[in-house]
């Protein structure tokens, strides 16, 4: 009984493992569509088909900024209380490239999280009821002087408000720091499947801006666990997860009729109308 217990455990990981090599295989073999949207900034697009990518269709969009001198700067855009989609932040900023923020409050508007503008506080944490940090509050993007880094909680309850850096969001759960994978908690926000948003940075600078579609026949949407590992496939040493879900959405300027590339999920179709009005953004422009 103990041997063929043995030999169906072996089976199990076999199989789990050909289900990764195949997973990373297919991601690799990608032939993404590639776009110039500025000096040093390329948008790239693909649909995995044919259920190719973690056994489902998928439909994943990011822009790439190089870390150069001429390439664009990173901001943070914001309003304490109008929601706003993110194609009017985009118009409202004169932006290159734009993805949705941070999370926040639906009903009342503004960041439920820490944010910070040109080192003005904008919003403080919003406490959870059990008085435990929230999971998207444990990891922070900062900019100074436009260039974008990501920074993890230091598990004390100012460690927010103790940050020199001029312009902070908190976000999460944070995916990879400095090339290692972060302990993710298998609670349902994370194991589920969503459209997700992401930023990641890779050894020599560059920076990603990325968004997975989701809760649609031509994208099912990721686990923060399939997120991570594609953050990692993509060459990222940090990654973090921004709000997904319906806000999920890049715009770049020029782009198709609205400059919606992905298909946010809003609407239940599959184009690029369905955007959800949010608090806050990330964006790109050129250095003043």
């Amino acid at each position: 009984m103990k041997a063929i217990f043995r030999v169906f455990l072996l089976t199990l990981i076999s199989c789990h493992v050909y289900a990764q090599n195949a997973d990373s295989l297919n991601f690799s073999k990608a032939k993404w569509q590639k776009t110039s949207v500025a000096r040093k900034t390329k948008l790239f697009t693909h649909q995995f088909a044919d259920s190719s990518l973690f056994a489902a269709n998928q439909y994943i969009s990011f822009v790439e900024i190089k870390n150069h001198k001429k390439a664009p700067g990173f901001f943070i855009g914001h309003d304490k209380k109008e929601l706003i989609k993110t194609s009017a932040f985009a118009q409202k900023y004169q932006a290159i490239a734009v993805i949705n923020g941070t999370f926040f409050d639906i009903k009342n508007g503004g960041s439920v999280d820490f944010l910070k503008v040109n080192d003005t506080i904008i919003n403080q944490n919003r406490e959870e009821k059990n008085k435990v940090r929230a999971l998207h509050q444990r990891a922070a993007i900062v900019i100074n002087n436009h260039l974008l880094h990501i920074k993890k909680w230091d598990s004390t309850n100012t460690w927010e408000n103790n940050l020199t850096d001029k312009n902070i969001m908190l976000s999460g759960p944070l995916l990879i720091l400095n090339h290692e994978q972060e302990k993710l908690d298998s609670v349902p926000f994370n194991k589920l499947r969503h459209p997700r948003t992401a930023l990641g940075i890779k050894p020599n600078g560059t920076v990603l801006m990325l968004t997975v579609d989701g809760r649609q026949q031509n994208s099912a949407g990721m686990s923060l666990f399939e997120l991570a590992k594609i953050m990692k496939w993509l060459g990222c040493s940090s990654a973090i997860n921004l709000d997904g879900g319906g806000s999920t959405t890049l715009w770049v300027k020029g782009y198709g009729e609205n400059g919606v590339v992905n298909h946010p999920s809003d609407n239940k179709k599959w184009d690029h109308e369905g955007e959800r009005k949010v608090a806050n953004v990330i964006y790109i422009k050129a250095k003043p």
